[in-house]
């Protein structure tokens, strides 16, 4: 029976830990897992044959960080096809009852994709295809896609596997204690772009402990429509005696992950510290239990890498300032490739009020599929809001939709049937929120039955593709009326039709309605305010344009969306926000940073150094700007991207007082040496930490991944640094982190030490020895600085 209709009626019971497990039995630290398929396959054959046999459905292949990157072609086919060979024993040995599937373990690259990174998103596609491939060739009976961090790495990988295959796609992320990915995608989020991309079953993994991922966990049975899975460590990790252990036995994880069965979770299992015996104790809590019915939500979403916009919870305003139409010196940005320009217009908009930016680059003369795919790399690098992908060009939208991190709003498709065969399988396949415009092949009908009967068509088409209704928003049109007086109307009265009766949601081009008259802004404002009390869900508008800005706040207040009406008095309050003069005029270098301009940051800087000391631009731009946007990360109020965008950002300017002063301005602070440990090739978060302290003036050695403990401590001696920072993310790696501690403490003993990555603690880093657990990169900043301040006053 297919596992995606075995699922319908039963609860499914995944694995446990492996990697822990292969520890146990002599995996030495620093050897990949994944070559003991080949060197010791006894071995993991008896650890899955002891999951098949208490209770698991599913057994994950030994392949986690079985890539291309790691391996070359020859080795990747060897280690992955004897991995699934190794599970197909484990099947058939296995006595015990019922179904028995195997799934293609696939885990995070351990780079960050590009421009965060230097994988790019086309490459990481590509290194996840080939592992998809062999694991199919192989014979696998469907794909596990799991712990992976980050929103657009997870896109490439569940792209890959839709390409690749047609096997039932599961795909499970693990969160940080804030509830939000690494680079900082809610579970909201998160469920709006898999469920659109079409995952057969999304949740959480890794991370923690049954009861720390419960408020996650409950996100995803509230947004999605797919089953959802479980899959907790057991606890939290500690040191003892050399050995890894954790700290919920058997019986507290069956007891914890149960009780989210009973919320509606339908897939279950267990990741770093469990073992056959957690799987087994979940089976005997669970026997006979049926499986919580799959309930279809309704919600209208889209979403950006970090956060989602939900259509009816109030009105949705689209920033409609980026589109050349009129607009001549916009016109100019694109065709020069003037970037900064377009990224102001967003920030702007954004500033204002925007919850989503509209992204229209038509202009004849240029690349347009190539230019829209910049503009929306570009923009959703350095903003957290979604785009609405505004293109007439399916092959442009293409382009634009595969690159987009998230799930966008696309704009558009309409009645006719050569739009809707275009558009339709892009949404399917890439997922998306589309406008439907109620025109069709004999144009704009003038009267409201012929809208709302394109409209049913529309729908009725779309779920010949499989896409759902709430996945489709109507725009009935906006006419000028200064050519038909009865236009507005008409529209209004159509998309109220629409509104009540189909259920869907809609949006407006509000301005067009004032088209060749005088004073146009009283006209939208108005217009915009009888649309909102018909029902609108969502304006394409202006919102820097103040009156339409104040109506917007006055309907909220009007209609109770608006708690003792405290976004109204701020509105009115405040003056209105503006990044820079509508026509792009100088900004502040600090400002620069912030908003990660990398281009603009260089010019300034550049112009700053003709009259001023280098060390005066590092302290009173660069380092200020850094440190508010650190502030604004501990605080929750941005997350990693920008964190990492306005790094880059000061790291231009760095380059220029460098040149300028040929020692970083007098910035230069003590040395620090930094690796990922023996046996690991992840390293992302020891980049970002080294991208940080390079900005705050550290001189950081990178002594790159994989690094043996005899390796650092040499580094230690002949720089005779006072700080060392350690990586690890895989719990099969932390013996050697500790071993590292070890080494250093005898050889280097003046030097603090510390360490992060996904599988460290508090707890777990003090049972290791080491100085210091940095749980982000501005905690290793702040310790570093706390560090360089002590050397400095002579305190050790």
């Amino acid at each position: 029976m297919k596992i995606t209709e075995y699922m319908k009626d039963h609860l499914l019971i995944l694995d446990g830990g492996m990697g822990s497990l292969l520890q146990e039995r002599g995996l030495p630290a620093g050897e990949q897992p994944e070559r003991w398929n080949l060197s010791h396959p006894e071995i993991v054959t008896a650890i899955q044959k002891a999951y098949f046999d208490a209770g698991s459905q599913v057994v994950n292949t030994n392949t986690f960080g079985a890539n291309s990157l790691k391996y070359n072609p020859e080795e990747l086919e060897e280690v992955i096809t004897a991995a699934v060979k190794i599970a197909k024993t484990a099947r058939e040995e296995s006595t015990a009852p019922g179904e028995k599937y195997i799934a293609l373990d696939i885990g995070p690259t351990g780079k960050l994709l590009k421009p965060l990174g230097d994988l790019d998103f086309e490459d990481a596609v590509s290194v996840f295809a080939q592992s998809v491939r062999i694991g199919v060739r192989a014979g696998v009976d469907l794909i596990m896609i799991e712990t992976l961090s980050d929103c657009y790495e997870t896109k490439a990988a569940l792209l890959a596997a839709k390409e690749n295959c047609d096997l039932p796609v599961f795909v499970s992320n693990a969160y940080s204690e804030n509830g939000r990915l690494m680079t900082g995608a809610t579970p909201a989020a998160m469920v709006a772009m898999l469920e659109g991309m079409g995952a057969d079953a999304i949740g959480v993994n890794c991370s923690f402990g049954p009861a720390q991922l419960a408020p996650v966990v409950s996100e995803y049975l509230e947004y999605a429509s797919v089953p959802v899975l479980l899959k907790p460590n057991a606890g939290l990790p500690r040191s003892e005696n050399g050995k890894t252990v954790y700290d919920i036995d058997a019986d507290g994880f069956a007891d914890t992950v149960a009780l989210m069965l009973d919320k509606g979770v339908r897939i279950a299992g267990g990741c770093c510290g469990t073992t056959p015996a957690h799987i087994a104790a979940l089976c005997e809590r669970v026997k006979g239990r049926e499986p919580r019915p799959v309930s279809p939500k309704s919600f209208t979403v889209v979403s950006s890498f970090a956060d989602a916009v939900f259509f009816g919870d109030h009105p949705v305003l689209i920033g409609e300032r980026i589109n050349p139409t009129g607009k001549k010196r916009f016109q100019q940005a694109l065709k020069e490739r003037d970037m900064e320009y377009v990224l102001n217009e967003g920030f702007r908009q954004i500033e204002a009020g925007a919850h989503i930016l509209d992204v229209n680059v038509g202009v004849p003369g240029i690349d347009e599929d190539a230019v829209l795919e910049q503009t929306v790399c570009e923009l959703q690098s350095v903003t957290d809001i979604p785009l609405q992908i505004d293109t007439s060009s399916f092959t442009a939208m293409e382009r634009a939709l595969r690159r987009y991190n998230g799930k966008p709003m696309v704009n558009s498709v309409n009645g006719k049937e050569s739009s809707m065969e275009a558009v339709f399988p892009l949404v399917k396949k890439y997922g998306g929120t589309v406008v439907a415009l109620t025109l069709d092949e004999d144009g704009i009908p003038p009267t409201v039955e012929g809208r709302v009967a394109i409209a049913q068509k529309i729908l009725k088409k779309a779920a010949e593709y499989g896409i759902s209704p709430k996945d489709i928003v109507f725009d009935t049109l906006v006419m000028t009326v200064s050519a038909a007086p009865d236009a507005a109307q008409i529209t209004l009265d159509a998309m109220r039709r629409i509104r009540t009766e189909m259920g869907v949601h809609t949006s407006l081009g509000v301005s067009n309605v004032s088209f060749g008259l005088p004073a146009r802004g009283a006209i939208n404002a108005t217009f915009f305010a009888a649309a909102l009390q018909s029902g609108l869900s969502a304006a394409i508008m202006n919102p820097l344009d103040h009156d339409m800005m104040r109506t917007y706040h006055a309907f909220r207040v009007l209609t109770g969306k608006d708690e003792n009406c405290e976004a109204y008095i701020a509105f009115t309050a405040k003056e209105q926000p503006a990044l820079t003069t509508a026509d792009g005029e100088e900004i502040t270098l600090k400002t620069a940073i912030i908003k990660g301009m990398k281009e603009k940051t260089a010019t300034i800087t550049a112009k700053m150094l003709e009259t001023q000391e280098p060390l005066a631009v590092v302290n009173e731009q660069v380092i200020p700007a850094l440190d508010a946007v650190g502030k604004q990360y501990e605080e929750g109020k941005a997350y990693l991207p920008q964190l990492l965008m306005s790094a880059e950002a000061a790291k231009a300017a760095f380059e220029l007082v460098k040149q300028k002063a040929q020692n970083r301005g007098g910035a230069q602070k003590c040395r620090f040496v930094i690796a990922t440990v023996k046996g690991d090739i992840h390293d992302i978060g020891k980049n970002i930490v080294k991208l940080l302290l390079e900005n705050y003036g550290f001189a950081v050695t990178d002594l790159g991944k994989d690094v043996p403990p005899e390796e650092v401590v040499r580094a230690v001696e002949e720089l005779h640094a006072p700080l060392v920072g350690l990586s690890a993310l895989m719990t099969t790696t932390v013996p050697a982190m500790e071993e590292t501690i070890r080494q250093l403490r005898q050889a280097t003993p003046w030097c603090k030490i510390m360490v992060g990555g996904a599988v460290m603690t508090q707890e777990y880093a003090d049972s290791i020895g080491a100085d210091f657990y940095g749980k982000d990169a501005m905690d290793a900043v702040r310790y570093s600085e706390h560090i360089f301040n002590a050397l400095k006053e002579g305190e050790f």
